[in-house]
This record gives C-alpha cells, sequence and structure tokens, in this order.
C-alpha cells in the first residue's frame, strides 16, 4: 500500500492548513493513487475524512479542482471552512446573487481559487463545460457518488449526465467519493465515470462511535418524546416515512418543549430552506424529516438519527444513520419499527416501475434489513456483513447490552398459522390475533370465526406478543404479507413445513430496551472526554465559538469542530505555540482566533464551573 513520507508536501499541508497532525486510516493510499494522476473510487465511512482525499491534492497540483456536490447548503458550508482555513475556493449556485456567482468566476478564471463547487446540474451545462475547457482543471471529485448507479438507493437522475466527464476532460483524474456503496454498485460507479480505468479504496463501513438499537413500534410518540427528551440540547434527525407523519411529530415535540422543525418536499422551498439553514448553524435543533433532507449533510455534532419507521434497504438505512456522530464521538441510531412498515415497504416495490429482476433485488435488500431489526446477536456484525464485513461483537448496541432471550416458538407459530390457514388466508393481523385470544368481537361472530378450532387457543398469551410472534414469522419466511391488498396473511411453503413439523421457529419476547432509557451519548462524551471541572469551560467555548460563527454568518462548526473546543478544554492552551498543537488548528485559524479563545481560557476559574 502506498504511503507518503512525512517531509512530503501532503503532510505540510495537513498540519498547517487543518491542523491535523496525522492521516485517517485509508487516506494516505488514496492520496497517493491521486498524486499519481489514477481515477479512484473512495468508499469511507461518513466522518473519515473523504474530503480531505481530494482538498490536499487541489493544493499540491494548482490548478483548478472541480467538485460536484448535491446540495447548495452544503457547498456554502464546506467553501466557507476551507477559507476559514485559508484555502481559496468558491461556489457558484442557484442561491447567490448573479453578481457574487460572476465574482467567484472571475476568481477561478483569474487562477485565484483552487476548488470550484457544484451541482451536476450546474456543472454539466454546455456554457460551463465550455468555459472550464479553457481553464487548467487538474482534477474532478464527485461527492456522493452512488447517485450515480441505478443499482444504489439514491439513484439521482440529474447524475447520470457526470459519465460524459470521462469524454469531455480526457486527461483529467477523476475521484468518486461514498459512504455507501455495496459491490454491485462500485462496479457501476467506477464504469460509468471512468469505464472501469481506476482503482478502488474501500475502508470499511464500520462507525463504531454510534450505538445501534431497534425497538418494536408500540406508541411512537410516546417512544419518540421518550427518547428526545433524555437528550435535552442534543441536535438530532427524525426520520419519518411521510410528509402528514413528518408534521405531526415536529408539532407533537414542539408541544412539549422540543424545538423540532419540519422538512419534507411537500412544503414551499423558501420554508423548506430556512429550517435547514437553522438546524445547520443553531444548536440543539431537531430536524423531523422525509428522506427528502440529508444528502451531504455534514453537521458534525449531530448526536443522534431516530427512524420512527423502517427504510427501505440497508444502505438507505447506513447513509441516514450516518449523518450522526461525525465528529467521532458517541452517537445514537435508534429505530422503531412494526408490521405495518414491512407491508407499506412491500407494498412501494410492488408498485414500483422497475422489472421483475429490480424488485427482486428490492425485495432482497428489505429481507437483509428486516434481518437486522430482528437480530438475535450484535447488531454491528449484522449490519456489516450486508457490505462482506465480519466484525467481532461490538458492545456498543442494544443487543450485545442487553441479549435478547431466543427460545423455541414453534408452537406458538403453529397456533398462528393454522389461524390464518382456517380464515383463509386472507386476514391481517389483528383479525388473526383475535381469533387466537377469542375474542368477541362482531367480525368474529358474522364470520363464524368463533366456531374454529384455533378459536382461543391463543388466550395465554397478550396481544402485544402476539404482534411481535407474528411480525417475526412474517420477518423469517414463515408468513407472507399481501402488499397489493390490506395487509392479509398467507402462508408460505417455509411455513407448510413448520406446520407439518418439519422446521422450528425461534423467537426472541419483545421487552422494553434500554436503547431510549440509556445515557444519553453526549453525557457519555463529556464524561469520557473532560474532568468534571473542564465541563463548564467547553460549554463557555460553545458559546464563544457561537458569537463568532453569528458574525461570520457561518454554521458554528465551521469554525471549530466539538473535538477542537474539547481538547482546548483539556490543554488549556496560555499562548499561540499551545493553542497551535489544538486538533484542526491551521495557520489561518491561528490567526483569526487564537486570540479570543485564549483570552476566554485565561480568564475561566481554574477547575471551577464559573
Amino acid at each position: 500500500m502506498s504511503s507518503l513520507p512525512p517531509s512530503s508536501d501532503a503532510y505540510r499541508i495537513l498540519r498547517d492548513v487543518f491542523g491535523y497532525s496525522s492521516f485517517r486510516p485509508g487516506q494516505e493510499e488514496v492520496l497517493a493513487a491521486l498524486l499519481a494522476g489514477d481515477n479512484v473510487l473512495v468508499v469511507m465511512p461518513t466522518g473519515s475524512g473523504k474530503s480531505l482525499c481530494f482538498q490536499i491534492p487541489a493544493l499540491m497540483r494548482g490548478g483548478l479542482t472541480v467538485v460536484v456536490s448535491p446540495l447548495v447548503a452544503l457547498m456554502e458550508d464546506q467553501v466557507a471552512a476551507l477559507k476559514l482555513a485559508g484555502v481559496a475556493a468558491a461556489t457558484i449556485n442557484s442561491s447567490r446573487d448573479r453578481a457574487i456567482n460572476a465574482a467567484s468566476w472571475e476568481e477561478v478564471r483569474d487562477g485565484r481559487t483552487h476548488l470550484l463547487y457544484l451541482s451536476p446540474e450546474r456543472l454539466m451545462t454546455e456554457r460551463m463545460l465550455e468555459a472550464l475547457r479553457r481553464l487548467p482543471v487538474n482534477l474532478l471529485a464527485v461527492d456522493e457518488a452512488h447517485c450515480i448507479s441505478r443499482w444504489g438507493p439514491s439513484f439521482r437522475p440529474e447524475y447520470e449526465g457526470l459519465a460524459r466527464l470521462g469524454e469531455i476532460f480526457p486527461d483529467v483524474s477523476i475521484a468518486a467519493f461514498t459512504a455507501t456503496a455495496d459491490e454491485a454498485t462500485r462496479k457501476d460507479i467506477a464504469a460509468k465515470l471512468f469505464a472501469g480505468a481506476g482503482r478502488t479504496f474501500v475502508s470499511g463501513f464500520d462507525r463504531p462511535n454510534i450505538r445501534l438499537a431497534v425497538e418494536t413500534r408500540r406508541d411512537w410518540k410516546r417512544q419518540l418524546l421518550e427518547f428526545v427528551g433524555a437528550r435535552p440540547g442534543d441536535s438530532g434527525i427524525v426520520y419519518c416515512l411521510s410528509r402528514r407523519k413528518t408534521e405531526e411529530a415536529a408539532h407533537f415535540l414542539a408541544a412539549n418543549g422540543v424545538r423540532a422543525l419540519p422538512y419534507h418536499a411537500g412544503m414551499e422551498k423558501d420554508e423548506r430552506q430556512s429550517n435547514q439553514d437553522v438546524f445547520m448553524t443553531e444548536a440543539g435543533v431537531v430536524m423531523v424529516a422525509t428522506i427528502a433532507f440529508g444528502m451531504g449533510i455534514d453537521k458534525p455534532d449531530v448526536r443522534y438519527v431516530f427512524h420512527a419507521n423502517l427504510p427501505g434497504t440497508v444502505e438507505a438505512y447506513y447513509q441516514e444513520l450516518g449523518r450522526c456522530g461525525r465528529d467521532g464521538l458517541p452517537a445514537d441510531a435508534f429505530m422503531i419499527y412494526g408490521l405495518d412498515d414491512i407491508r407499506q415497504r412491500r407494498m412501494f416495490i410492488h408498485e414500483d416501475d422497475g422489472d421483475d429482476a429490480h424488485k427482486m433485488r428490492e425485495h432482497k435488500r428489505l429481507d437483509a434489513l428486516i434481518s437486522y431489526c430482528e437480530a438475535p446477536e450484535c447488531r454491528r456484525r449484522t449490519l456489516l456483513s450486508y457490505f462482506g464485513e465480519s466484525p467481532e461483537p461490538c458492545g456498543n448496541c442494544d443487543v450485545c447490552q442487553d441479549p435478547p432471550a431466543v427460545e423455541d416458538g414453534s408452537v406458538h407459530g403453529q397456533k398462528a398459522l393454522s389461524a390464518v390457514y382456517r380464515t383463509g388466508q386472507r386476514f391481517g393481523a389483528a383479525h388473526v390475533i383475535d381469533v387466537l385470544r377469542g375474542a368477541d368481537t362482531e367480525k368474529i361472530r358474522t364470520l363464524g370465526h368463533d366456531r374454529l378450532p384455533t378459536y382461543g387457543v391463543g388466550g395465554d398469551l397478550d396481544k402485544e406478543t402476539w404482534r411481535s410472534i407474528i411480525r417475526q414469522l412474517v420477518a423469517s419466511g414463515f408468513l407472507r404479507l399481501d402488499v397489493a391488498g390490506h395487509g392479509g396473511l398467507s402462508i408460505t411453503e417455509k411455513g407448510a413445513s413448520l406446520m407439518r413439523g418439519e422446521a422450528v421457529f425461534r423467537y426472541r419476547r419483545d421487552t422494553p430496551r434500554p436503547g431510549a432509557k440509556s445515557v444519553p451519548a453526549r453525557e457519555k462524551a463529556a464524561a469520557a472526554e473532560l474532568a468534571d471541572g473542564d465541563a463548564g469551560l467547553f460549554a463557555a467555548l460553545k458559546e464563544l465559538r457561537l458569537s463568532i460563527a453569528r458574525e461570520r454568518g457561518v454554521p458554528a462548526y465551521v469554525v471549530f469542530q466539538d473535538r477542537a473546543l474539547l481538547d482546548m478544554a483539556r490543554r488549556k492552551p496560555r499562548n499561540e505555540s499551545e493553542f497551535a498543537e489544538v486538533f484542526g488548528v491551521g495557520k489561518a485559524r491561528l490567526r483569526d482566533f487564537s486570540a479570543p479563545f485564549l483570552d476566554l481560557i485565561a480568564e475561566y476559574p481554574a477547575g471551577g464551573d464559573g
């Protein structure tokens, strides 16, 4: 594997510009390949430093690096962060006045800007392509590259045009970056962007700082409030399946004292943008959103992602949970799900315009995510095995921390399957459970289901237990949901084997897990990172950072990440030389920000909370 000598310009830029003392795993090899002129596809976990892989070569090679990014807000934040680090960077996008875009282009044309951030739509206009052909473009970097592949979970039609880049710029290296791509998607990206003639680097998919937990949906509003309410002052994202539920959840949280804002495609564009700006720039805001929110969101201090519904695939889930804990500090990914989620997701696939092969592929992807939700062993192992990794049990998921009791449920399963069979394999879980428990309902009496042999045979178990059993029978392939109808249950061939006593059904009892009630990641982070007396200093440093960010009109994390402030609170630098040793302090930030932060640290009471 290639590596760079510590005396190289890459290390100098890493230290002097970005304020880091060493590269993260995988970065050096990518840098060496790009500096050698190779095309590269880079798969790295979110928060592992993909941007440095193209930013440092851009500064070393001179000329112009064009960065393709899907979101205006992301481009604006990255350019602001680069400028604070003393890097000449620009973006031209639809949110800016024409005069500002024109001034930015003059800087690019005159060679005063080294990195230009563009959306795929703007880059692929003939006017922009023609203008760029006349400039010394040395590198094309495509962020969120999985969007170009129809095999991936987040295909975006506007990315398809990027397949022409190799033809338009035949002598320019192309670097594609993503955190989410299985093997089929990786091959598709490489084929489209550089005809397969490049190197692929996969640095692993694990995000060990994120605690994983899944809980059965019971009362989703209560579960949501219990989780969010235990984390006051934290930034978080709550994902909902529908626009209606997004609005409902945001209003519910707001009514209970949480600063929550909605975000979905049905909102006016200005309101959506305003809510996103608040979330990105202010602390302690909870964004309640559909999947319309999040692509490319680079806010490092998001402490949790809460899924109120089941995502569509493992890739989509991994991508969404990856929006928390980008600063490397402890974070939580918590999901609640139920049988209705499985039915809805199957229905979406059934109604998709794709051919049968595509639908089969999507059903298998959903199967993999359901297996993750029902995992009887380490969730992280289940998740990462999907991407071809085999880690040891993580100790940082609900299953590792509180292993579920798994027992033989074959008799219960046979009772449920018998009730499904004898009622005609056309009713949903609620009616089947009523038959099993011997309920006296008008529907049961009208249909004569109170005269069936299975009527009342499950009276020893409560409704919640039967819901869990039926959900797990569906998840394990013993029962099939009628996705085209109203969730009617029918017996699969595997289910028939269970009824004949030729198969075994093992299930876990659903009990309230410690996920929602556990110590929030923020508190664990503070306990792990700071001595008691330094917590107050950390809070004061955050206040100073916020005031500086507001003056400059940028998000707080663009000034300094939390990790840098934690390092300051620990080190308590007394002069510029010591301040230069703080994580993330390069020459420009040392020049621009050392004075106010050093003053605050000097004035803060030693060992106290002020």
